[in-house]
């Protein structure tokens, strides 16, 4: 559940408790008065642009995903660097024995040198025991040349990840701005509960103060009194949870669009009243735009393309290289003579130049790695129709709440003009001396009921209407 959904959850629960009802703007003390009575300062005020605005371009989910696209885009330059020459040099030293060798040398990654020269090949008795110098330098390049499409296959899966990562941005995105919609109409509705918390409270002030006088007079029973009392308290208990609500609102409001400050605050805004498209029209919207959709879309695309460049690797691969080395070997050579320096100084030059073509004609573990590749394609295609159903499942369910909620909230207000005025009847009576604390009570619960359905109905359809919003991915296109 999301943490704005449990806020106005809680609000509500509150409101039920201590019956608090919602009156007409104007009628109470500003929220940010009576916050500043708890010891907190005013919140800054945005607008739904504002706070849309700035969680695109501050909000940590949001920029983690970016950071995990860019990341994807690096990795995608991996397999194109196979293009480029590789250079390297090499410098060995080696004492040991030099049986049909002159110069000894291991081998090295990114060098390739080839074999030159030989000792007499001594073997048993003959077998020489006698350790010998041997000095290499070398330098080294190699070039691909054709690959026969290895390196493209795997670029091209590589930029299929990209594909992946951008979609999941652009969900992440979406699921921010629904976040920062919900937490900007739940302090709204928030402000209203406070603005009924301390409306019910000074109205029940005046009931008490009449009902004081009234007792005082020997016209009210005493009952009355103590019945305005329990009212106000439980009035004033309520306002004090309402004060509480604001500002935890307000700071589900900065968390949601990842603001430096503990708390913002909610300009008046009315929600949108956009006509919606026809539900046909609106899966089908969902279908073409919605990111998640189009990541399962992209994940299938990316298997398929791992499979055909794990393929590839079985391909030949024809590479240009070309050596320049100096070395020498203390051994004594076939020929008879001894190069200068016994071997501790390289001084016979050498370079090479050749077209290497490889090419594995069976290797199993390839095969295995394809076939798995392969297996999970399938696991990405029943992911694909799961994710499609839940799209559409995810717009009817929007929908239906836009249409309820648009249906309900006139229902909703016409139940708060007969609660109203059936207070102002309690009221007259109770005034007038006609009627108990006890019909004054009942009137004011109903009217008090009344008018917080009105509030979350209005809170709900702004939610249904951004849901709604977030089902078809307005905004992306």
């Amino acid at each position: 559940m999301r943490a704005t959904a449990l806020l106005i959850f809680l609000g509500w629960s509150a409101a039920v408790r201590a019956q608090m009802p919602v009156t007409p703007a104007g009628t109470a003390a500003s929220p940010g008065s009576l916050l500043t009575e708890l010891g907190l300062p005013p919140a800054r005020k945005v607008t739904l642009a504002e706070a849309l605005a700035y969680a695109r371009d501050h909000q940590p989910a949001v920029l983690a995903a970016l950071a995990q696209l860019r990341t994807e885009v690096a990795k995608a330059q991996v397999p194109r660097a196979q293009y480029l020459p590789l250079v390297g040099v090499t410098a060995q030293f080696l004492e040991g024995t030099a049986n049909n060798t002159t110069a000894s040398y291991l081998g090295d990654p990114f060098v390739d040198l080839p074999r030159i020269g030989g000792t007499p090949a001594r073997t048993g008795n003959e077998a020489g025991w006698k350790p010998y110098a041997s000095t290499l330098a070398a330098a080294g390049i190699s070039q691909e040349i054709f690959d026969f499409g290895r390196i493209a296959a795997q670029a091209a899966a590589a930029d299929a990840r990209v594909t992946v990562a951008a979609h999941a941005a652009d969900t992440q995105r979406l699921d921010i701005a629904l976040n920062v919609e919900e937490a900007f109409f739940a302090v709204q509705a928030a402000r209203g509960i406070l603005q009924a918390a301390e409306g019910a409270y000074q109205r029940s002030l005046v009931h008490r103060d009449f009902a004081s006088a009234g007792v005082k007079s020997g016209l009210r029973s005493p009952i009355d009194l103590t019945r305005a009392e329990a009212d106000l308290t439980r009035f004033d208990t309520g306002r004090i949870r309402a004060r509480g609500g604001v500002s935890a609102s307000q700071a589900v409001l900065a968390a949601a669009v990842g603001a430096s400050e503990l708390r913002l605050d909610a300009v008046e805004e009315a929600p949108s009243t956009d006509e919606l498209p026809a539900l046909r029209e609106a899966i089908q919207l969902a279908s073409d735009r919605e990111p998640r959709l189009r990541q399962a879309l992209g994940r299938l695309r990316q298997q398929e393309l791992e499979t055909r460049a794990v393929g590839a690797l079985s391909r030949p691969d024809l590479q240009l290289s070309a050596t320049i080395s100096a070395r020498s070997g203390g051994a004594p050579p076939s020929n008879g003579g001894v190069p200068d320096g016994s071997g501790y100084l390289p001084a016979v030059p050498n370079w090479d130049g050749l077209l290497v073509l490889s090419w594995p004609l069976y290797d199993p573990t390839i095969d295995a790695r394809a076939r798995a590749s392969r297996a999970a394609e399938e696991v990405q295609r029943s992911e694909i129709d799961l994710v499609r159903q839940q799209v559409v499942a995810s717009v009817e369910q929007a929908y239906v709440g836009v249409v309820v909620a648009r249906q309900t909230l006139p229902a909703l207000r016409r139940e708060l003009d007969a609660a109203g005025a059936n207070y102002a009847q309690a009221d007259a009576r109770f005034k007038a001396g006609l009627g108990t604390s006890v019909e004054l009570a009942d009137a004011e619960s109903l009217r008090a009921d009344a008018e917080i359905r009105v509030a979350l109905g209005i809170f709900e359809l702004a939610k249904a209407r951004s849901m709604f919003g977030r089902a078809i991915a307005e905004g992306l296109r």
